[in-house]
Formats: structure tokens, sequence, C-alpha cells
């Protein structure tokens, strides 16, 4: 019986692959590196063959894990970074790099390299960018094409492909060109709620008027919990599956991450309110907070309004930071007392700011760094300034080069990853959103430092999954409804929803914190301030 799934998660270092049965189960799951290529500054690239091997590699080892045969998989999912991707009309890959390496054909997300198109499309005014809060990013594909074609027309002149990486993994996958609303959506301008949902005279604007020619893009969209089709015989044989398997929409990684963690809230008698007042935060290298609601809210500095980008029927938004996990990490690797920023030095560095807490005893309003405060802005403010030239700021450093000085520094600097979120949240509520649960996923429910400070710092009763990997559930669930396994996204969300645990915000530090975050909002004034002297 065909009732089990296989769910893929492609990130910015590594392929994960996961077995789920029906009720949501994680059976077993297995991870391979992906390579990155960074031959400029601000320039970032990947080999979108290394990934599809490293996607069926980790298949394989994941369904021989779980011990299943292929005749037990129904569909399969695949969620991705909003990279892109670049084929010749032969389907062959084409450079994106100004290496001119072939395999060097596709731009990560976090490639900043096309600041300049980016800010050029934002001061168009255009009415497509009501619904990207006003403006775009350079981690949108818009951009990165302008730059494309602008920087390397060689390319764009052989170009005959043009993907979002999760629509290149569907097409590896089937044969098919079909594209996911919630790509299309989400990352390319595509305005799925308008017939047509091309805007030509954008495209123009943009200078891409042969877009849709060269990339190989339809004039509809294929939305989540259906199917594009089954596998084809290569792709099966690759993966280790069969032609009995339904392929699923490629979705937006941090939006699986939000259907899996507010899945379980999408249906049934709590529909409404309770999606309505809860918002998914999914930390990794960056952090994104996402919500479903019934109405187009749209306001600056927000990613969307998108409709029908993952729920039907309902619009999809997003703020969040271009560095949380990633600037931790760098905080780790530049402080002298630090290193490689593992796993293991990021736990002792946790456990230390613990027992340093400990030291001062029970006084709530005292803090083991008051004099140090940091803007965390270390690649660009995503929202709510929208602004990708916004820097880092870190005030009160003195010449403590000691551990436990960076223990007092990551401290400080989670407590502004947590500032940053509040910052964004009391930018939704100015557009008319009232959330007053985040559910948490993603590499920030391992840092305790973390979770603490989303739920004190934010004011929020803060909810981790049972299932700490809701990126790659999320995957599930939509591949549930295009195999037939359940027969809606909101019935497949109930199902598979394995509940959590609940951390309720102290109100003893809410004095604190809010005079942390006056402080924050101040240093944002200030940096201004200085930037715009002349």
């Amino acid at each position: 019986m065909r009732d089990h799934l296989v769910a893929v998660d492609i990130g910015t270092g590594s392929a994960r692959a996961g077995i789920f049965d029906r009720d949501g189960r994680l059976l077993a799951k297995a991870k391979y590196p992906i390579a990155m290529f960074r031959p400029k500054q601000n320039h970032a690239e990947h080999d979108s063959e290394d990934i599809w091997a490293a996607t069926c590699r980790a298949v394989r080892e994941a369904r021989a894990e779980a011990g299943i045969t292929a005749a037990h998989i129904a569909a399969i999912g695949f969620d991705a970074t909003c990279s892109l991707v670049a084929r010749d009309r032969e389907g062959k890959p084409l450079t994106v790099s100004t290496t001119g390496r072939a395999n060097q054909d596709t731009i990560v997300w976090l490639d900043h390299r096309a600041i300049k198109q980016a800010d050029q499309l934002s001061a168009s005014g255009h009415k497509v960018l009501e619904f990207s809060g006003g403006s775009l990013s350079p981690e949108m594909e818009m951009p990165k094409l302008m730059w494309l074609k602008q920087q390397l027309p060689q390319s764009w002149e052989r170009a005959g492909y043009l993907f979002d990486l999760a629509d290149f993994l569907t097409w590896k996958a089937t044969g098919s060109l079909a594209r996911s609303r919630c790509t299309l959506t989400a990352k390319w301008n595509y305005l799925a709620h308008e017939n047509p949902g091309w805007s030509a005279d954008y495209l123009a604007l943009a200078g891409l008027e042969d877009l849709l020619e060269k990339g190989g893009l339809p004039d509809e969209t294929v939305g989540i919990g259906t199917s594009m089709g089954s596998l084809s015989r290569r792709a099966a044989e690759e993966l280790g599956l069969d032609t009995g398997v339904q392929v699923a929409p490629g979705m937006i990684d941090a939006y699986a991450g939000a259907f899996g963690v507010l899945g379980g809230v999408s249906g049934g008698a709590s529909e409404g309110a309770q999606l309505e007042t809860s918002v998914a935060l999914i930390g990794g290298t960056s952090s994104c907070i996402v919500a479903f609601t019934r109405e187009s809210k749209p306001g600056r500095s927000l990613w969307g309004p998108y409709y029908e980008a993952i729920l039907p029927g309902r619009w999809l938004v997003e703020g969040g930071q271009s560095a949380a996990g990633a600037l931790l990490d760098h905080i780790v690797l530049m402080h002298a007392a630090g290193g490689e920023p593992t796993a293991e030095l990021h736990g002792r560095i946790i456990a230390r700011v613990g027992e340093l807490r400990d030291e001062i005893g029970g006084d709530i309003a005292a803090d083991i760094a008051p004099g140090l405060h940091v803007l965390p802005d270390f690649h660009g403010n995503r929202s709510p300034l929208a602004d990708p030239h916004a820097t880092g700021v870190i005030s009160g450093l003195t010449l403590d080069t000691s551990f436990d000085g960076l223990c007092r520094l990551y401290w400080r600097t989670c407590v502004a990853i947590a500032l940053g979120i509040r910052h964004i949240l009391d930018a939704l509520s100015e557009y008319g959103y009232r959330f007053e649960t985040l559910h948490v996923t993603g590499g920030h429910v391992n840092n305790a430092l973390l979770i603490e400070l989303y739920a004190d710092v934010t004011g929020r009763k803060v909810v981790i999954p049972e299932n700490r990997d809701a990126v790659l559930l999320g995957t599930a669930m939509a591949a549930a409804v295009a195999g037939g396994v359940h027969g809606s996204l909101s019935e497949a969300g109930q199902a598979m929803d394995g509940g959590g645990t609940e951390r309720l915000p102290d109100p003893a530090r809410a004095e604190q914190y809010g005079r942390d975050y006056r402080r924050f909002l101040a240093m944002v004034r200030h940096r201004e301030e200085l930037r715009g002297m002349e």
C-alpha cells in the first residue's frame, strides 16, 4: 500500500531527505553536503547537478534506513531555498558565474550581487511591488535575472530554461516544465490573484521582455496540494523509487516549514481564529516570520502578501532577518576566543552563558553584559526596514578577548536577534496583523537561549513542535495530498501534526527587555543619522 511519503529539503549547504508515514511520523532521514562557490564578494553559486546527486543519495539512504520498499511510497515533495538555476536550450547547465564555469549554474539565495538591480526596481514604484512590501530584495529572482542579462549576455542568449531551485527539482523528477504557484508568486513577482499573472509592463521595466521565452516559463502555475505528475523512469532509478510515485509542486523552504508548524491549525473548528493569530518563526541561517491570512494586508518591508502561495484561498505574508544563525556563527568565528563555529563550540558558549547568568544571582533585572548592544543587520535588513545596505552595529566593545568576553557578546547577539523579531512583529501589527503565538522551528529550537528570548522579548507564547523538523514535515504534508494519502492540505495538516510544547513569556523580564528594545530602536535611528551625515 502506498501510504508513505518522501520529503526533500535543499538548504544552503546540504540536501536532506526524510521518510514519513501517513500520521506524520519521521521514520528516517539522511543528509548530504552540497558545494558552494564564492568567486567574488557577495557572489554565491551552486552546481545544480551536485544538488541533484546529493538529493538522490539522501533519498536512497533514508528509504533504506526506514526499511520500506519503493512500492510503499505514494509521493515525493521538494522544498528549497529561492536560488536561481539556469539551463541552456538543450537543458544543460548554463553558467551564471563570472568565472564562466558551466557547472556554476545556480545563484544562491543569499547572493547579493544584484543590489543595484533591486534598488532600480524598488525605486520604480510599479504596482506589482504592492505585493512584495513596496520594494525588492536582491535575494529575489527578478534582480538576479536582470543582473544575468546585463552582466552575462552570452549566457542569456543561450538560455532555454530558468528555474527557481524547487521547480528545477520537480523538472528533474518528472520532466515537466510546470511551475509551482508557491515559487513564482513568492520570488518572481507573479501575481496569482490576477489574470494574467505576469505583468508585461513590469517585465519591460526590468528589461526582461523575453523572460518567458528564455526561461521556458508558463502562463499558469500549479497550486500546492496537487500533483506535477509521476516520477520519470530515469529519475525513479536515480532516486531509488519507482514510476508510481507522484511528485508534489515545489515549495520555498521557509513556507514548507510554516505549513509544517501551522498545518495543525489550518482547518477544522479552529480554522480562522487560531490560524489568524498564529505565526511561524523558521530560524536557521536566516530567520523567517510567516503567516497565513484570509485578507490581503499589504505593508512596506513585508514579502507578500502572496495569494495561494501555500493554502488555497489564503494569503501568505513573510518578514525576516537575512542573518540569524549565520550571525551567531560570525560572532564565534571573528572573536579572538572563538574559532570554527561547530555545534560543540556553540554548546560550550551557551552553557557558559547560563553559568554567568547564574553567578549574578536572582536579580531579574541584571544582565551579564549590560554595556553591550548589538544591531543584527550584518547582512542587510530584510524586515522591517527593507534595506539591503543596512549594516550591523556593536556598541560597548572593550579590549576583552577572553572566552567569557565571547560568551557575553554571544548572549547580547542572541538578545539582538530576538529584538529584531519583535521589531518585525511590531511592524506587522501596524498593518493589521495580530499574533499571539510563535510556532518556532528550524535549527533555533536547539538553542535554548533563543527559545527563551523569543518568548520573553516578544511577550508571545512560544510553541516548539514535537517534530523538530517542520520543514521536512510541511513538505511531506504537501506530498501526502499529491499522492492521495490525505484529501486536502487542511486534512493532511491535522492528521500529520504531532503537537508541541509551550513556553510562556516571563512577565518579570518585560521591563528589562522593554528597555533593551528602546535602545535597539535608538541604535537604528543613530545609524541612519550617521549614514545621512555629509
